[in-house]
């Protein structure tokens, strides 16, 4: 098992036994860790779950998606963030320039 692995399955581990503890099924668990996409995402998941202790299903999986919702913003901005930094890469180099003239 290679290191990265191993994370994912040590965070999805936690966030089973904290499932659990709360007496809902194992595969819910595991539905959330796929739909959360990385250790980090389910960390914060199994920090709530432990932290909050919801009492229904609805609110798990309501947090489970404004983490969701959190993470693809997040990915969304850093994406426009290079999308703008390589257009002014092009603004300021010598192939533009040449373009220009």
């Amino acid at each position: 098992m290679t290191e990265n692995q191993r994370i994912w399955a040590d965070s999805r581990d936690r966030l089973i036994r904290a499932v659990s503890s709360l007496g809902y099924p194992k595969e819910l668990a595991e539905l959330l860790a796929r739909e959360l996409r990385s250790p980090r995402a389910i960390d914060r998941m199994t920090s709530y779950l432990v932290g909050v202790r919801p009492p229904t299903m609805e609110m798990i999986v309501d947090e489970m998606l404004a983490i969701r919702a959190d993470t693809e913003a997040w990915r969304a901005k850093i994406e426009s963030s290079e999308a703008q930094a390589g257009y002014n890469n092009w603004l300021r180099s010598e192939e533009r320039m040449q373009i220009k003239q």
